[in-house]
């Protein structure tokens, strides 16, 4: 749904917002990525092509998550969060367990859907947000920088991910692991990392 709702309102958002300091800077970014100086015309083309592709740029996540936050404050979606999941990240978080999201979205736009979910605003929940200005999710190093951010030993954090993948690497980096498997879309395949399909699974 977001991806989509982005790439419908990407260009209108751009003509409205465009001088806004934060906008522009992240179109300067886009603008270093793409070669070189351009137009805000033929760069908006360049990025809503760049949706298509799904490609991790951190200057078109930013921009979407911008977007985005306008869009849940207008009432035009909200954060989809499983019951389980708000349910579970409260009791953790009443425990005293840290936690932390890491996603290939912008952190803005991590925020943005923890704040509007139909469970009320979970952001207090957590202490912390990634995004791939840490790095690429199947990337080892990215896992690495986060332990060091966190400050822990690597068997102290449990990294949970649908993508295989992410969770090579992980545990690559010596972080305990657990995927997420709801059975809902395409089979994910766990490999030898143990399976949830709910939060509820989850032996916290």
């Amino acid at each position: 749904m977001l991806f989509p709702y982005s790439a419908r309102h990407l260009r209108d958002f751009v003509h409205t917002h465009g001088q806004d300091p934060a906008v522009r800077r992240l179109l300067d970014e886009a603008r270093q990525v793409d070669g070189g100086a351009r137009e805000d015309g033929p760069l908006v083309d360049t990025l809503l092509r760049w949706i298509q592709e799904d490609r991790k740029i951190g200057a078109l996540k930013g921009l979407q998550g911008l977007l985005w936050e306008e869009g849940y404050r207008r009432g035009d979606f909200q954060g989809h969060v499983y019951e389980d999941a708000a349910r579970r990240l409260r009791e953790w978080h009443g425990r005293g367990l840290r936690l932390y999201v890491y996603s290939s979205g912008s952190v803005q736009a991590q925020v943005s859907l923890f704040r509007h979910t139909a469970f009320g605003d979970l952001t207090p929940l957590f202490h912390g947000y990634f995004d791939t200005r840490v790095g690429g999710k199947k990337e080892v190093a990215s896992y690495e920088a986060i332990r060091r951010e966190l400050g822990l030993p690597p068997t102290k954090i449990l990294f949970l991910s649908d993508v295989r993948e992410e969770l090579d690497a992980a545990a690559a980096a010596g972080l305990r692991t657990g995927c997420l498997a709801r059975g809902e879309g395409p089979p994910v395949d766990p490999g030898p990392h143990p399976v949830a399909r709910s939060f509820d699974d989850l032996p916290l």
